[in-house]
C-alpha cells in the first residue's frame, strides 16, 4: 500500500481508505448502501489492515450515528493502529440546533462522535457541507479550540464550493490558526467536475483530496454494459438517482474503454477506474466501500500496479466533457495540463 501526504499536512495516509457508510444500514438512503453489523465490520477491517488500509472514514449522519458506533466497536483494542476520519454538519434531526457547524453544534457533535467511536481523538474531522449561517471566524476559533484540546488532530471540509474553502484558508492565515488540509469530494470518470475549480485550488493551496464515490454511484462496478439493463438485484435502482446525473452517452463510452483496458490488464473494471483516480493531481486518498469480502478484495486490487500512460490518456479523453464557465476558458490554456504533480508521493 502506498502512503501519501494529506495535502500539506504532516499526516501520511494510505492511498485507499475504507468508507463505513455501509455500517448500520438505517434510513431510506443508508439501508441501500449496506447493513453491516459489528462482527462483519470487524472482519472487513481485518482484511483492510492486512492490505495496509489504515484509514477509516465515516460521518455522524450515516445511519444516524450507527456507522460511527459500529466502527468504534469493531476497532476496539486496535485504535492506535488506525486513523479515523469523520464528518459533521448535515442535519441529524429537525431541531434548530441539529444542523450546521456553529460553535455549540460543532463541540457537541465532536463530543458525541468521540463517544460513539470509543476514542479520545478524531484524526481527521471534516465539515460535511457548507454552512452559510456560521461566520468563518467562529468555525476557525472552534476548530482551533478542539485541536488544542487534542480531540481533533487534522481538519478539513467536504462538498464545499471553492470560494468558501478559499475564505476559510485566508481567514485561517490571518488568524494564525490551523488551515483545512483536506477536501472530501465526489470525483470519478463519469463525474470530473472537481477538476474545473476545486482541483486547481487544492494544488495551489496545498489541500489534498479524499475521493468519495470513485465508481460514480455504482455505475462503474462492471455490472452495466452498453445495450444491457440494470441487473434485477442492484443498488443502482435505489441510489443512482440520488447522485449527480450522468449522460448515457458519456457513461457507455467510458464503460467501453474501461472494459477494453480491463481485458488488456487482467484487472476488473472497478480496479481500472480507481487506479486512474489515484494518478490524478491533488488526490491523497480514494475511499472505497464494500458490503462484503468479495467487493472489498476486488477494490483493494486497484493499487499495487499502474495504468500505463497510453491507457490513462485513453480514459482521460473518453471521459472529458465541456467544462462550465469560466473553467472552460482556462482549461484551454496550455498550462492547465501541467497542474502541480500530486501532493501525494509514495
Amino acid at each position: 500500500m502506498d502512503y501519501r501526504q494529506l495535502g500539506q499536512s504532516g499526516l501520511r495516509v494510505p492511498v485507499l481508505s475504507f468508507g463505513a457508510g455501509t455500517f448500520g444500514g438505517t434510513g431510506p438512503l443508508f439501508s441501500n448502501w449496506g447493513q453491516t453489523e459489528v462482527d462483519e465490520a470487524r472482519a472487513l477491517i481485518d482484511l483492510c489492515l492486512e492490505a495496509g488500509v489504515t484509514l477509516f472514514d465515516t460521518a455522524d449522519v450515516y445511519s444516524a450515528g450507527r456507522s460511527e458506533s459500529i466502527l468504534g466497536a469493531a476497532l476496539e483494542g486496535r485504535r492506535d493502529a488506525v486513523l479515523i476520519s469523520t464528518k459533521t454538519g448535515l442535519p441529524m434531526g429537525d431541531g434548530p440546533d441539529e444542523w450546521g457547524v456553529s460553535r455549540g453544534r460543532l463541540v457537541r457533535s465532536v463530543e458525541a462522535a468521540l463517544k460513539r467511536l470509543r476514542t479520545d481523538r478524531i484524526d481527521i474531522l471534516q465539515l460535511h457541507a457548507y454552512d452559510s449561517h456560521t461566520p468563518p471566524e467562529e468555525i476557525l476559533n472552534t476548530i482551533d479550540m478542539l485541536m488544542r484540546s487534542g480531540k481533533v488532530i487534522h481538519w478539513g471540509v467536504s462538498n464545499y464550493p471553492g470560494w468558501a474553502l478559499m475564505q476559510l484558508l485566508e481567514r485561517a492565515d490571518q488568524m494564525n490558526v490551523p488551515r483545512p488540509v483536506v477536501h472530501q469530494v465526489y470525483y470519478s470518470l463519469v463525474g470530473r467536475d472537481y477538476e474545473w475549480d476545486l482541483m486547481p485550488l487544492g494544488a495551489h493551496e496545498g489541500v489534498g483530496a479524499m475521493i468519495w464515490s470513485p465508481l460514480g454511484w455504482g455505475r462503474l462496478t462492471g455490472k452495466l454494459h452498453r445495450g444491457g439493463t440494470v441487473p434485477a438485484v442492484s443498488r443502482l435502482h435505489e441510489t443512482a438517482s440520488m447522485g449527480p446525473p450522468v449522460d448515457d452517452a458519456l457513461l457507455y463510452d467510458v464503460l467501453d474503454v474501461l472494459f477494453e483496458i480491463a481485458a488488456e490488464t487482467g484487472r476488473s473494471v472497478p480496479q481500472v477506474a480507481i487506479n486512474w483516480l489515484t494518478q490524478q493531481p491533488t488526490v491523497s486518498n480514494v475511499i472505497i466501500g464494500a458490503r462484503n469480502r468479495a467487493q472489498l478484495v476486488d477494490n483493494l486490487g486497484a493499487v499495487g500496479w499502474s495504468l500505463d500512460a497510453e491507457q490513462s490518456a485513453r480514459l482521460t479523453r473518453v471521459s472529458e466533457r465541456d467544462a462550465a464557465y469560466p473553467a472552460a476558458q482556462y482549461r484551454r490554456q496550455e498550462g492547465f495540463a501541467r497542474l502541480s504533480a500530486p501532493l501525494v508521493k509514495a
